[in-house]
């Protein structure tokens, strides 16, 4: 007895020299490993590999035991699917194709998850500053870009159109785009009359607004907006600040919804807890990586969930410890 007393008092010494020698890391240190995400973004030339790249490089940076890798897909509309067969951890989904996913509308409903709420996204048209164009309806007929095929912005507006009355595919000559950043190009040489896009800091308003010519933004009026929400309620106003754009010296009121960060369902919930504290605490330099991003906050995820359930229980275990949900 005595010997195995003596045999196991020297294998602890060889274990705590072990530790020493590795900095002193303890054995829960030893046993946390790197964890390599996927992030589904978008085409280039949009608005999701902008945030998809700020919320990796701030992530990756406030938790070293994190490696989100971002990838451009086709948006949207391939992200979900990508996330259904576990071909992504997490990816950017625009609102309106989250909510037909979450409603079953035109499909089984969803079992992705919500990891966070990215940012509102009110949509409206952009048109080079000396173009005829001041409203919706004076655009009816024109070659209208109605942003990359697979994201969430068509989407968007067929919502919108549909609600004052209009359908995207036969009152207008609908241009989809293979590349998000393809759209400002055809504006300012005349190949298409307005751009359609959504969203504060959006690459292709940006452009357009930085442009030698200058450009104005077409947004729904007051009536119109009353129109679209008494028709698709899931539709929330929103508001783009005064100066968000170069030359945009007044808000513009339009309406729109919420875009989120999803997860696949088999994400560990582990690992979501570990994502939605690092993202909570990184909240303030995200917000300065990006400004658009300022609105990634856990209060805005848990309001901007069309239902609680939907937010992914390791994400809403932090929640509940840190008193956002109750």
């Amino acid at each position: 007895m005595k010997l195995a007393h003596i045999v196991c008092a020297g294998v602890l010494l060889l274990a705590g020299g072990a530790a020493a020698q590795d900095g002193g890391k303890t054995a829960g240190d030893m046993a946390i490993t790197k964890s390599t995400i996927s992030l589904g973004t978008a085409t280039p030339g949009g608005g999701f590999p902008v945030y998809g790249n700020a919320f990796a490089e701030v992530l990756n940076a406030a938790d070293p035991t994190l490696s989100i890798e971002p990838r451009n897909t086709k948006g949207s509309s391939e992200n979900i699917p990508l996330l259904e067969t576990d071909g992504l951890d997490i990816a950017l989904v625009a609102g309106e194709p989250s909510y037909e996913a979450f409603m079953g509308i035109g499909r089984a409903p969803t079992r992705l998850k919500i990891l966070t709420a990215m940012y509102s996204s009110p949509g409206m048209f952009v048109v080079r500053a000396d173009s005829p164009y001041k409203t919706i309806r004076d655009l009816v007929g024109q070659p209208v870009a109605f942003g990359a095929k697979g994201s969430g912005l068509p989407i968007l507006s067929r919502y919108m159109l549909d609600g004052i009355g209009l359908k995207q595919d036969e009152d207008f000559k609908s241009i989809y785009l293979d590349r998000a950043g393809d759209g400002p190009a055809m504006v300012q040489d005349g190949r298409a009359a307005a751009l359609w896009g959504a969203g504060i800091g959006w690459p292709g308003f940006k452009s357009m607004a930085e442009s030698p010519g200058g450009a104005r933004f077409i947004a729904p009026d007051a009536g119109e907006i009353a129109k679209v929400r008494a028709k698709h309620t899931f539709l929330k106003p929103l508001t783009v600040p005064a100066n968000s754009y170069p030359n945009q010296p007044a808000a513009i009121d339009s309406i729109g919804s919420w875009s989120f960060v999803l997860a696949r369902e088999s994400l560990p919930d582990d690992v979501a807890y570990r994502l939605a504290k690092t993202l909570h605490g990184a909240e303030g330099a995200l917000c300065k990586k990006l400004p658009q991003a300022c609105e990634t906050t856990a209060v805005n995820t848990a309001a901007a969930a069309p239902n609680v359930q939907l937010i992914h229980p390791g994400v809403l275990k932090y929640f509940r410890e840190v008193g956002v949900v109750k």
